[in-house]
């Protein structure tokens, strides 16, 4: 019997690029029924690979998923509830980009089976939106956030801090904003200049570690954290990414997309080829990404077989057992990447 699994839908298709942005994406107008089509041969293909599968949660990312019309997207949840097993219960979530969705293309979403939305706020300051080139402004992103509350959607936030001139006062602001916009859940990255981006062609003079690290500090003092750079009120965590940060089996659909494949007891690394990991590499993932979260990795035997259980109990400062789990610290988050080079063997 295949075990469930959960689907990431990739929709590259953007209107701009970020002055940030190193996801694969295309600027363009695309042709939807071209692009559903592709879909629902992939999840075609899936479904005979591996059956009739459960899936506990669909995430549509981007690129703009919300530039997709109701109906490219109704399509593809009528191929996956044809070909996969769907539950009432599966947590469907929407990226969408302020300016890109209307209260009733929204409600078009909900119907079609939309669950929870991720809104691409990024900043409430219209200076630092245009800074990161960002198309929409404060008050649509507040619009897009209220018309989904009022709907009964969850919803969740994307910001961005560590910006250029930001100071520790800036972001706790914005973490009181977000708690006074009464979102649920919010994710928060720390800029990162990465090549190819526009960013990377600027000289750009990001705040010093010391005062990235009081920015972190002070989110954390303020949001409830679940995971290193998310947050969220209980049980309203994400669940498909707690799914994969704890190991489940996810399929990847669309160009750009990959995922980990779990079939006949093998796992498989899904990208442009799907080709078999063996289980020492797929631990050391599970370990990688479970530690990120505040409940961290399971201890089950693979995972054991591929951690130095001495050096945990060397550094508990940092590191600590709970209920058959590892889990990093306060303290231990802040040094994750140090611990888990000494840590994993």
């Amino acid at each position: 019997m295949t075990v469930p699994h959960n689907i990431y839908i990739h929709v590259p298709f953007c209107t701009s690029k970020c002055n940030y942005c190193t996801f694969y994406s295309v600027v363009c107008q695309p042709d939807w029924n071209a692009y559903a089509a592709r879909i629902a041969n992939e999840i075609k293909y899936w479904g005979r690979q591996l059956g009739t599968v459960q899936v506990p949660s669909i995430f549509f990312g981007g690129g703009t998923p919300s530039l997709m019309p109701v109906s490219t997207f109704a399509e593809i949840m009528d191929t996956l509830r044809t070909v996969l097993d769907i539950p009432s219960k599966t947590e469907i979530t929407l990226e969408a980009n302020p300016g890109t969705l209307s209260a009733t293309r929204l409600a078009g979403f909900k119907t079609a089976g939309v669950n929870r939305l991720s809104v691409g706020v990024q900043s409430l300051d219209d200076n630092i939106l245009q800074f990161l080139g960002r198309r929409h402004n404060a008050r649509a992103a507040r619009g897009l956030v209220k018309s989904a509350q009022d709907m009964g959607l969850r919803v969740s936030g994307d910001f961005i801090y560590g910006l250029p001139g930001q100071t520790v006062a800036n972001v706790e602001k914005m973490c009181r904003d977000i708690l006074n916009m009464e979102l649920r859940h919010a994710s928060l990255y720390e800029l990162s200049i990465e090549p190819g981006t526009v960013f990377a062609q600027q000289k750009l003079r990001v705040p010093s570690n010391e005062i990235i690290t009081e920015m972190y500090q002070i989110i954390g003092d303020i949001l409830p954290r679940y995971e290193v750079s998310n947050y969220a009120a209980l049980y309203e965590e994400c669940r498909h990414n707690q799914n994969i940060w704890d190991g489940q089996p996810y399929i990847g659909i669309g160009q750009g997309a990959c995922g980990r494949i779990f079939a006949n007891g093998v796992w498989y690394e899904q990208g442009e080829k799907c080709e078999p990991m063996d289980s020492k590499t797929r631990a050391v993932e599970k370990v990688m990404t479970g530690l990120r979260t505040t409940r961290g990795v399971l201890l089950t035997p693979d995972v054991r077989d591929v951690i130095d259980m001495e050096f945990i109990g060397n550094n508990q400062k940092y590191l600590n057992i709970t209920d058959g789990r590892l889990a990093a610290t306060h303290s231990g988050i802040l040094i994750l990447d140090n611990l888990l080079v000494k840590l994993l063997v």
